[in-house]
């Protein structure tokens, strides 16, 4: 409890008391992924989950993210809701095949017939120093495809309303948890919450520039603003929270209050969210700008290993900073 008698927990525990909540309410939700059982999960969002409901309902698979996806997919396709979770979302590159080419289009294939209300949680991103092949962002890749949609919560209480949301609705979903916030704490109801999917938020309220960003960024924006707010600029952060499908109305609003924004990602610049955004500013608010969108995201190498390399690959706050007072010129 806070000062304020509300409850907080933590980002992972707000994975688990989503999955569990939404496993007592519906007994076609199940589990399935490398670890999950015995061991609770990589990260632990699992843990103590198979003592409750079973290996039937909490399996552990082999080492086989196509298999799992293949499982997954097929399970759903039957009338189940699998949430299946990939160890790292690097290990989505494995299992392409079966999200991009079955997963994603057989509700349109079969003529709506068939719905796919398959889950897919996958811990993603930097800062863990676990090297070029365990912490990428590859979001821009999935949210290219119709047919599946990207969430990506940024804090606790949006963790537990959009993945609950997730699970209820009838189309696949890859469900994006920023590794490095998984002991991040907030504000969340013990009971039912339910977040819309493909509805941004404005988190901290401004005049002078638009901060669109999402995950993991979120924070590393919100710190940006208070340090601007101390120089007398006033950012409005907005988080997108769902990538795909992409909510731009509070983005285009506050554009057309501040003329200046940045886009801030932890994916790589080229082809990735900020230039889809930038994109969408430009075609709805061209009138509206004052000075040309800056986007701030990781360098465009493999991560390194090495923690201060790691670093310096990755935006900082300091580059939100920059960014802004650019636009401000």
């Amino acid at each position: 409890m806070n000062e304020t008698g509300n409850r907080e927990i933590s980002y992972l525990d707000a994975v688990r008391e989503a999955l569990t909540q939404e496993m007592r309410r519906d007994p076609e939700v199940f589990l399935l992924g490398e670890d999950i059982g015995v061991y609770g999960g990589a990260f632990g969002a699992t843990r103590g989950m198979l003592e409750e409901f079973g290996p039937e309902r909490v399996r552990d698979t082999p080492i086989s993210e196509a298999g799992i996806a293949g499982v997954a997919t097929g399970a759903a396709m039957m009338g189940m809701r699998p949430v299946m979770e990939i160890m790292f979302m690097d290990f989505l590159t494995i299992s392409m095949n079966q999200l991009v080419n079955q997963a994603a289009k057989i509700r349109f294939m079969f003529g709506g017939k068939a719905s796919i209300p398959l889950d897919v949680r996958a811990p993603a991103g930097s800062g863990t120093g676990a090297a070029a092949q365990h912490c990428q962002s590859l979001e821009a890749w999935l949210i290219n495809v119709p047919g599946i949609k990207v969430v990506a919560p940024a804090t606790p209480y949006d963790v537990k309303g959009l993945l609950k949301a997730a699970i209820r609705g009838q189309d696949p979903v890859l469900f994006i948890e920023h590794a490095t916030l998984y002991q991040a704490r907030g504000e969340v109801p013990e009971g039912e919450v339910l977040e819309p999917i493909g509805v941004s938020k404005v988190q901290r309220p401004g005049r002078d520039v638009t901060i669109v960003t999402y995950s993991k960024m979120l924070q590393s924006s919100l710190q940006a603003a208070e340090r601007l707010a101390q120089e007398g600029i006033e950012a409005e952060v907005i988080d997108l929270r769902t990538l795909r499908p992409l909510d731009m109305g509070p983005v285009i609003e506050s554009f057309k209050k501040t003329n200046r924004a940045v886009v801030a990602e932890e994916g790589w610049r080229s082809y990735g969210i900020g230039a889809e955004v930038s994109a969408r500013i430009y075609e709805a608010a061209l009138d509206y700008v004052d000075a040309p969108i800056q986007r701030v995201a990781q360098k465009e190498v493999p991560l390194p290993y090495n923690r201060t390399l790691e670093q310096a690959a990755l935006p900082q706050v300091a580059d939100i900073v920059a960014a802004v007072k650019e636009v401000m010129k």
